[in-house]
């Protein structure tokens, strides 16, 4: 993630599109990555994870998000389930 943002100090009288346009698509990037971290600490308690050492933090972070990417994949499966089941009723039911 890069940070990118307006210089430090007083702000220029004139400043144009095009100077403004890097740090708003990188402020779009963090507020997502923000949004999923969030997530995180919400469902799936990722707030309780105090590890002592950054690898164990890298390490945690990494399988919370993969238990987040699984449980999403495993309600598209579920629904699909759902849907097929649904159909299958309805054509032998009539």
């Amino acid at each position: 993630m890069k940070i990118s943002g307006p210089p430090l100090g007083r702000p220029p009288a004139n400043v144009s599109q095009e100077q403004k346009k890097p740090a708003l698509l990188d402020e779009k990037v963090r507020n997502s990555i923000a949004g999923k971290f969030g997530q995180g600490k919400r469902r799936f308690s990722l707030d309780r994870v105090m590890p002592k050492l950054s690898k164990t933090a890298e390490t945690a972070i990494a399988i919370t998000f993969l238990v987040i990417n699984l449980s999403t994949l495993l309600k598209q499966v579920f629904c699909l389930f759902l849907c097929f089941f649904a159909q299958k009723i309805t054509l032998t039911g009539n």
